[in-house]
């Protein structure tokens, strides 16, 4: 599409997306660009993951409610060289390891075309720890989803120190185009924003649950059905500016004594602790997890299916 071929350089084509690692993120980063009409390369270091990723394509594109069209957008091929041939996005999923990122993107960068953007799908490695010693670094980045990015939207753009301002631009403007929602950082920081948010949540969620203050059951409502409600279609910012006359201002004059008294009691890293796992672990017992897997992304198709719908309307 035109949209997606003018959001890099004059004249570079933008169309094609290489997807390196073709497992649960992976694939599910194919869905996406192929979902917008691009066509996507897609290689893995285990053949068997590229054998099977037909038929897993063609299962979320039935879970999911996707147009069979997109199953002919995506390739498998069976070379790293063969998978970046023509392709000015590279999206990575490999694993959580910065030895084994270094050495993947020392020959990304190597046989990626000259103009190509080397994106992570990274939750936890900041780009400069594996791109900083790259001729390339500066068309490095950082782009981290949520599982699964198909069905949550959200994409962090995280830039090195070497980052270019122009390969910034060109990601968030991709993204958009795709129909995900970019969260652009001025600079890399560790766990990148949606990790430190989550992480401070987990941490009271696990403390509370494990000083017998509420069940799990309880802990979970009071998100599914209290905060989630809310934080489904607007942030905690955009909450307190609603939650007072005065706005902001106004709730920071109301409650902010109180909230900060919260917070400096609030737990720590300490809660974190295999007692606290066993116990939550405890109220799921004999869980079927890929079952259960499988009808989060349902709810998640659904619950995408309506907020798309929704901001369609009020546009």
């Amino acid at each position: 599409s035109c949209a997606v071929r003018c959001c890099g350089f004059e004249g570079e084509n933008m169309t094609t997306i290489a997807i390196i690692g073709a497992g649960l993120i992976g694939r599910s980063w194919a869905f996406v660009f192929a979902r917008a009409g691009l066509p996507v390369r897609v290689w893995d270091a285990d053949p068997a993951v590229l054998e099977r990723l037909a038929s897993d394509i063609a299962t979320m594109i039935h879970d999911a409610g996707g147009d069979p069209a997109i199953a002919g957008r995506i390739s498998a091929f069976p070379t790293l060289a063969e998978a970046l041939e023509g392709a000015g996005w590279v999206q990575e999923n490999g694993p959580e390891n910065a030895e084994i990122k270094r050495a993947l993107f020392a020959d990304l960068d190597r046989l990626a075309g000259p103009d190509a953007i080397l994106a992570s799908s990274s939750s936890a490695l900041m780009p400069s720890v594996w791109s900083q010693d790259l001729p390339g670094a500066a068309r490095c980045l950082v782009a981290h989803p949520v599982n699964p990015p198909h069905l949550v939207p959200i994409v962090e753009l995280c830039p090195s120190p070497a980052t270019s301002a122009e390969a910034m631009d060109r990601a968030e403007a991709l993204f958009r185009q795709v129909g995900q929602v970019p969260a652009r950082l001025t600079r890399e920081i560790d766990g990148f924003v949606l990790n430190r948010l989550q992480a401070v949540l987990l941490a009271e969620s696990l403390k509370l649950v494990a000083d017998g203050v509420v069940s799990v059951q309880g802990l979970d409502d009071t998100i599914k059905h209290g905060l989630g409600r809310r934080w489904a279609f607007m942030g905690p910012l955009e909450t307190i500016l609603l939650n007072a006359p005065g706005g902001v201002p106004d709730y920071i004059r109301r409650y902010g004594p109180m909230l900060a008294r919260l917070t400096d009691s609030a737990a720590r890293g300490e809660a974190f602790t295999e007692a606290a796992g066993q116990i939550v672990a405890e109220a799921f017992p004999q869980t079927d997890i890929l079952a259960r897997q499988d009808w989060r992304d349902r709810e998640l198709s659904a619950l995408d299916a309506h907020l798309r719908a929704r901001s369609e309307r009020t546009e």
